[in-house]
């Protein structure tokens, strides 16, 4: 299985706002992953399917599953596995405190994940996958 290229395609999927699409392109690399990439994969799969009960107007599941994305993203460096993932982890982060308040709440700002230098954070992140 090529990493690089289905982890990228979810990326891709996620910043499109096929948040969905981007759970399943993660999916299947989460199923086949060993080590700390497990958890980090499995991270990235609640933070998109949670946008994608934002998008459906479940916002209870959706405040549910941004607590246990960003738990599991709190173990890794903003930047990781190529992706500059800060903006997309604070906006997470304002999007479940305003479902908790019970404030009004649209999502139109959905936020994207930035690709890095693969120099400084290479995809995948260990050489053995």
């Amino acid at each position: 299985m090529d990493f690089r290229g289905r982890f990228l395609e979810g990326v891709e999927r996620f910043n499109r706002q096929r948040f969905w699409d981007a759970h399943e392109a993660w999916e299947e690399l989460w199923l086949a992953a060993g080590s700390d990439l497990v958890r980090f994969l499995q991270g990235l799969i609640q933070l998109a399917a949670a946008y994608h009960h934002v998008q459906r107007g479940t916002l209870s599941g959706a405040a549910r599953l941004f607590d246990a994305a960003l738990e599991k993203l709190a173990a890794f460096p903003p930047v990781y596995c190529g992706i500059d993932r800060s903006n997309a982890v604070a906006a997470a982060a304002r999007h479940r405190d305003a479902i908790r308040s019970g404030a009004a709440f649209a999502c139109h700002d959905y936020p994207s994940l930035v690709l890095a230098d693969e120099r400084d954070s290479p995809i995948p992140p260990v050489e053995n996958w």
